[in-house]
């Protein structure tokens, strides 16, 4: 894992200072597009992405899709998701985290596709194929991570010399909100290679994995208080480090008992999840509407 560590912290000359960029004065008022930051928003990211997880397992090895097709069309319902969230004018819950849902699905079967292989390692049972088209590029996890980090700064760098706000409650222009999700799935398909790898080949297990990183979002929540810290520096890393929890979790779920999980499925967690993650978009939307209600000002919208 040497090669991502080091174009991190390559990288952390560019992601110290996103908190500074400003957008223009030219205004018009639109209600807001993202949600705020709270304790509720982390709680659903981590129910979103473990439900990526089972449900990404679900397609492409329970149902034996492949992760190849599973790729193409959960990258298609990504799309279809984001264009119905970038068309709403304000912010709603039900379309916000249907678009993270669908980027933690399609970034599960893109990371699997990238990292593994058709080899016994990857595949069960004796099967030698799963679905139809490639079987995976075998780039393995730390090849992988070094591709997708160089993509997620790659777009930072990107956003960052476009001169727009990095601030989620503040990114209210088209162009913004395009790069906030570009940066939303390659973050959550290099989280998936952070978690499969902690799963699966430092030895740590599913619970010690997920045990490593809630330790390490600890730490971040304690440099909450270090003013020296940018906190968009640490909501970014934060965002990258739910989604190995969740992977882990999810493995932590599905996984037979001999591998150290509680052998759940992928098809009764995934159904389990997602009645939590709905229920958890129905009490965001009933806040969300209670807001407006108590006359809250609305975000204005920078002009492109």
């Amino acid at each position: 894992m040497e090669l991502p560590l080091v174009l991190l912290a390559t990288g952390a000359a560019v992601l110290t200072d996103l908190d500074v960029a400003s957008t223009s004065s030219t205004t018009k008022s639109v209600m807001k597009k993202l949600p705020e930051v709270t304790l509720a928003f982390w709680v659903m990211k981590i129910a979103a992405t473990t439900l990526g997880e089972t449900a990404g397992d679900l397609f492409a090895q329970t149902l034996k899709l492949g992760y190849f097709l599973t790729t193409v069309v959960l990258f298609l319902v990504f799309v279809v998701t984001l264009v119905v969230q970038l068309r709403s004018s304000h912010y709603n819950p039900f379309f916000y985290w249907t678009v993270i849902l669908s980027t933690s699905m399609a970034g599960t079967t893109m990371s699997d596709f990238m990292n593994r292989d058709a080899s016994a390692k990857y595949l069960s049972n004796g099967a030698t194929k799963l679905g139809w088209g490639p079987q995976g590029l075998g780039l393995g996890y730390p090849e992988g991570a070094a591709i997708l980090i160089s993509i997620l700064l790659a777009i930072f760098l990107a956003w960052k010399l476009s001169g727009m706000t990095f601030q989620i409650r503040d990114i209210v222009t088209f162009r913004g909100e395009a790069l906030f999700w570009a940066a939303i799935l390659v973050s959550n398909t290099l989280g998936t290679s952070m978690g499969d790898f902690l799963s699966d080949s430092s030895g740590l297990g599913y619970l010690g994995g997920a045990l490593l990183v809630t330790g390490v979002l600890a730490v971040l929540v304690a440099l909450m208080k270090v003013p020296a810290v940018p906190n968009v520096l640490l909501f970014w890393i934060a965002f990258v480090l739910t989604r190995p929890l969740g992977a882990t979790a999810g493995d932590f779920l599905t996984k037979p008992v001999a591998k150290g999980g509680l052998d759940l499925g992928t098809a009764g967690s995934s159904a389990v999840l997602l009645a939590v993650l709905f229920a958890l978009m129905a009490y965001a939307h009933v806040q969300e509407r209670r807001s407006a209600k108590e006359g809250q000002a609305p975000v204005t919208r920078r002009a492109e």
